[in-house]
């Protein structure tokens, strides 16, 4: 047997491979940092048709421990098709049971999003007449922080900012992105025609390139937590933050929805501005509306389930929506989807997965188009 994770975003380290059923392994932490929770990995046997125990040991000492109560990890032969396969968690121990049935297979998180998928996204937006490519900066790799400007800004038009992955380990936030550019790109869809005679979108499909390549979950190469560097980013810590805000302050933003995954909470949910020290009762009317149109838009959301509200005047001004939010005095989101399931509405096979992550952000312009008269 051999594993391996000498890819991009992989992750693992190889504790014991003596047998199918005494595989030992450790998730690696973020350079510089004590946050890890991302795996991805490759399994090749010459045991296919028999049972194997893959054990990640350190598994209770992650970040967010409670993210493997009820979690399945996902498997691919091909990495195209990923699914489920069983996992138990015993408080110290994540045990993934499985038969293969092709001589490798690959084991994630949650479904890769390759940064060669993230160029290839980038080229094919650029192939619209409505997309221009603009380079903001560059990351501490020298990798390119890129963003795409989507129609023709002009007087009275709204700016629209879309962020994902400043977590790089929340995957799930690019396919969000994939999906919501193809529906807004898509000559033949009405909302999206509509959209752009009324508003710019400014998209960022990856805040997080370094971090995404290195396998990381929650920070970029310097071991910083990008989504608490939105007060005062530096191109020595942070400029994928820094390039971004530079950016804003230069176009403005009437709307900014920041896109996550949250390791622990099976639901899809938005996080909004009420505790930051501007918030007034057009702020909340506009929240409150994007959150109707929002449930209206799709099954998948909901308003039941997230986090805790922050008192008036509590919030965290460090992070991406607040800050944004306080700053252009705009309606600001983080929308956060489940690495697990939604269970409202469960499909054990896959799970909360790529194509559902794409659908929500197709659902989401719908979302938009119902508010962005408000804006």
């Amino acid at each position: 047997m051999y594993i391996t994770s000498a890819f991009d975003s992989g992750n693992i380290e190889v504790l014991r491979c003596d047998s199918p059923e005494t595989i030992e392994l450790n998730i690696k932490k973020d350079n510089q940092s004590d946050f890890y929770q991302w795996f991805h990995f490759k399994l090749v046997t010459n045991a296919e048709q028999q049972h194997h125990l893959l054990t990640i040991k350190n598994a209770g000492g992650s970040a967010y421990p409670k993210g493997w109560e009820n979690y399945h990890a996902m498997a691919s032969y091909d990495r195209v098709e990923w699914f489920r396969v069983p996992t138990e968690f015993d408080g110290e121990n994540l045990v993934i049971s499985v038969t293969p049935e092709q001589e490798s297979m690959f084991f994630a998180y949650f479904v890769p999003y390759s940064w060669d998928r993230h160029l290839d996204l980038l080229q094919w937006a650029q192939q619209s007449a409505w997309v221009s490519q603009v380079h903001l900066g560059e990351t501490l790799d020298g990798r390119e922080m890129t963003m795409l400007m989507v129609g023709e800004p002009a007087e009275g038009k709204k700016n629209i900012w879309i962020t994902a992955r400043q977590h790089p380990g929340e995957s799930m936030a690019e396919w969000f992105v994939e999906g919501l550019l193809e529906h807004l790109l898509n000559e033949d869809e009405p909302i999206s025609r509509e959209l752009l005679e009324k508003s710019v979108f400014y998209v960022v499909p990856n805040m997080n390139p370094d971090g995404s390549v290195r396998g990381h979950l929650r920070t970029n190469a310097a071991g910083v937590n990008l989504n608490r560097e939105w007060a005062t980013p530096s191109l020595e810590q942070s400029p994928e933050v820094f390039h971004v805000l530079n950016k804003m302050q230069e176009v403005g933003v009437d709307c900014f929805l920041d896109v996550h995954g949250d390791e622990a909470i099976p639901y899809n949910f938005v996080a909004g501005c009420e505790g930051i020290p501007s918030y007034d009762e057009r702020h909340k009317n506009l929240e409150d509306a994007f959150r109707t149109a929002y449930l209206r838009a799709t099954p998948e959301f909901q308003v039941t389930h997230g986090y805790e509200k922050d008192a008036p005047g509590q919030a965290n001004l460090t992070v991406a929506s607040t800050a944004v939010g306080e700053r252009f005095k705009c309606l600001a989101f983080t929308i956060e989807m489940p690495f697990k399931d939604n269970d409202d509405m469960p499909a054990p096979f896959t799970g909360w997965n790529d194509v559902r992550s794409s659908q929500l952000g197709r659902d989401t312009l719908s979302a938009i188009h119902a508010v962005v008269d408000q804006l």
